[in-house]
């Protein structure tokens, strides 16, 4: 977080605080009460999990230390919904959540009731001075970026829990299931756009709202290289399927290869073969549908990602190459984002000018760079230093967002991350040369 925005006022953030705890609610309203206490698998967390934790985020770390007098609905629930920070408190074990059928959703969304009616009072009130009111701001500015982390946290989670199911059900029957307008029906090879090596800038700036995993903004020194000027597409994908590419050892990483052998992996998640058709159908939010050739291949893991990329005799790009390539991008963003309704990756448009397309939206693109701490970088003090930190071993980083990422909620410099096997996030792949 930017530590130069003391002329903040908090009253500033309320308007965004009502807007973005809102679409939280919006976002789980088409959900029936028993959807929202399952857990499929560890990695899922439940949909009222999500709407009670993005709530005590705010309770742990404004109300309690900065509303003289504010009193906890329970005070049970500091230790039901902290996620991970250890330094907090004790909290219930991730794996296990699916086992809190109480507090019920109802009770769930009272908890936000309760804290969002103590919000609005310190977002009114401020700080006793001007740098607790600074430090509030910041700490509001971080809570909403989290919350909107966990909106797209609850429609990756909504849907594996609703594509766990054997009816299929669809988390809502109006989501539109074509493109309007212009798309790419070339069924051709991508385009290829070069970038010139040397040394460049990555990361976010000093000023303004950043996570801490994105800073130091600090120097790079990369080879020219290409990246292709759109997503790899299902169609692409239905090649390396039919060509063995989950059969075929030489190209895959050792744990890739005991993943996909323990697993079964034979498409990417979500795509379940049509006995009677012979092709592929793909559970998406609004419903089961055949499998789109034209459009951007989603719910791959990395090690996946990795795989394709050898078959078709390229690689992934390095997160510095794609973030050059970002930067470079003209002004406005292109892609489908959470805002666009649509919940679902999108076709490329047709190609128009030199630079590549799908850069933001759509899926979010691996990288061939681990989740590591550029140099110099420093987490931010306290409990909340546990937010991104600890966390760097062992995950890959993922870059420009998905069609369910809220649309301001990203920047170039935005670093996500998961672990190489994991595939349930909306997570596809561009191919990189040279």
């Amino acid at each position: 977080m930017s530590t130069t925005a003391t002329d903040v006022h908090v009253r500033d953030l309320l308007e965004s605080y009502r807007r973005v705890r809102a679409l939280t609610e919006r976002l789980a309203a088409p959900l029936e009460p028993e959807d929202q206490v399952v857990q499929s698998m560890d990695d899922v967390s439940p949909t009222k999990w999500h709407l009670a934790h993005t709530s005590w985020f705010f309770e742990a770390f404004l109300l309690r230390p900065f509303l003289a007098g504010y009193r906890s609905l329970d005070v049970r629930y500091d230790h039901l919904f902290n996620s991970y920070y250890e330094t907090h408190g004790r909290m219930h074990p991730r794996p296990r959540r699916g086992l809190l059928s109480r507090p019920t959703v109802r009770e769930v969304l009272g908890f936000r009731g309760h804290v969002d009616a103590a919000m609005v009072r310190i977002l009114e009130a401020g700080g006793r001075d001007r740098d607790e009111t600074a430090e509030i701001a910041r700490r509001v500015t971080l809570g909403l970026n989290h919350e909107q982390q966990h909106q797209e946290l609850l429609l990756m989670d909504c849907k594996h829990v609703l594509g766990s199911s054997p009816l299929r059900p669809a988390y809502r029957d109006d989501l539109a299931t074509d493109l309007e307008g212009d798309r790419d029906s070339s069924g051709g090879a991508p385009g290829w756009c070069r970038f010139a090596g040397g040394i460049h800038e990555i990361g976010a700036p000093a000023e303004g709202f950043a996570f801490d995993n994105e800073r130091p903004r600090h120097r790079v020194l990369v080879e020219d290289f290409e990246l292709a000027d759109r997503l790899v597409t299902c169609g692409e994908w239905l090649e390396f399927v039919q060509d063995g590419g989950y059969r075929r050892p030489e190209l895959w990483m050792a744990d890739g290869l005991a993943r996909c052998r323990e697993d079964r992996w034979e498409a990417p998640l979500y795509w379940q073969r049509c006995e009677r058709t012979e092709g592929w159908s793909v559970q998406t939010l609004g419903g089961p549908r055949p499998v789109a050739a034209d459009e951007p291949v989603v719910h791959v893991s990395w090690f996946e990602a990795d795989a394709f990329a050898r078959w078709a005799g390229a690689r992934l790009p390095t997160e510095a190459e794609w973030e050059i390539a970002a930067v470079a991008a003209p002004e406005p963003r292109g892609g489908g984002f959470l805002d666009a309704d649509r919940l679902h990756p999108s076709p490329a448009r047709p190609r128009r000018g030199a630079s590549p397309r799908q850069l933001f939206g759509e899926v979010w693109q691996w990288t061939a760079s681990p989740y590591v701490g550029y140099r110099g970088f420093q987490p931010l003090e306290g409990t909340l230093g546990e937010y991104n930190g600890k966390f760097m071993n062992g995950q890959y980083v993922l870059r420009g967002g998905s069609c369910v990422t809220p649309a301001d909620h990203l920047r170039s410099s935005y670093r996500n991350f998961f672990y190489p096997h994991q595939r349930w996030a909306f997570a596809g792949l561009r191919l990189a040369r040279g």
